[in-house]
């Protein structure tokens, strides 16, 4: 019995040896987390006694200015009525003198602006009669008005009588009109349709604004799908027979208003900061 008490004896103390380091490693690393805990919650703290703090002044600060525009008022207000009459003019005149000054500032501003917003244009025109060379004035038309460029092709060279299906012809003449303006980001597009005062009724179309409006959007769907031009610049819209261009009374007149017309302008998101 002595000697099996004594190999258990030896057997627990062999094999003591190892938890012991275990469990020695194990409590130090859980000292360190809990050190670590320890600082990241002070530092926690600190950084929100620095926000409260930081609160508190702006708070402050927020409340001093109010008093210091109040004051600056009723300074003002003083002044005004302290002042002679001669001093009281001279105040307004050098006022209106600065307001004016701005004024003029403003005005230049808005000068240059559209002094480049004219260059662009002129750009974009030389550029799109360059690219629609091809073609005669009975085919389609280039103009400039309004600070606008006016493309106006004839429903012949897009279009079949009634139909408002893109031909051939007119794909070719769009990819030409698709190469410039994808080289102008910063222009709006607005694809128009135009019809005579002859009214249409066919299974597709109810009436002639149905007519304008679908062919408008034939045209846009060729330029954004077929040519790549940015969608976001384009706004297809139909004006049926209410814009003529020439007499309804004559066959003539008539085929100069079944047209398309492509409205392209600078975007003038400048000269709206300028005058907001």
């Amino acid at each position: 019995m002595k000697k099996i008490i004594y190999a258990l004896c030896l057997l627990i103390a062999t094999s003591s040896c190892v938890p012991k380091k275990k469990f020695t490693l194990a409590e130090n690393g859980r000292l360190a987390a809990l050190s670590r805990e320890r600082a990241l919650n002070k530092n926690l703290n600190q950084l929100q006694e620095e926000n409260t703090g930081l609160k508190k002044k702006i708070a402050h600060l927020e409340g001093d200015t109010t008093r210091m525009g109040e004051a600056i008022r009723e300074y003002r207000e003083s002044l005004y009525s302290n002042l002679s009459e001669q001093d009281k003019l001279t105040m307004l005149l050098k006022d209106k003198m600065s307001k004016l000054a701005e004024r003029e500032a403003t005005i230049n501003k808005l000068q240059e602006e559209i002094n480049a917003q004219n260059e662009k244009v002129a750009a974009l025109l030389n550029s799109v009669k360059d690219a629609l060379l091809g073609f005669n004035s009975e085919e389609l038309t280039v103009t400039q008005k309004d600070g606008k460029v006016y493309v106006a092709m004839s429903d012949k060279l897009l279009f079949e009588s009634g139909s408002a299906q893109v031909n051939k012809q007119g794909k070719a003449a769009l990819g030409k009109l698709a190469e410039v303006l994808k080289k102008q980001t910063d222009i709006d597009v607005m694809i128009e349709g135009h019809t005579d005062s002859k009214p249409i009724k066919t299974v597709q179309f109810k009436d002639n604004w149905d007519l304008s409006v679908v062919r408008a959007t034939s045209v846009v769907r060729i330029l954004t799908k077929d040519y790549n031009v940015n969608p976001l610049q384009i706004v297809p819209s139909g004006r049926s027979e209410y814009l003529p261009v020439d007499s309804n009374e004559t066959a003539e007149g008539r085929a100069h208003n079944r047209r398309t017309e492509i409205i392209m302008a600078p975007r003038i998101d400048k000269l709206m900061d300028i005058l907001n």
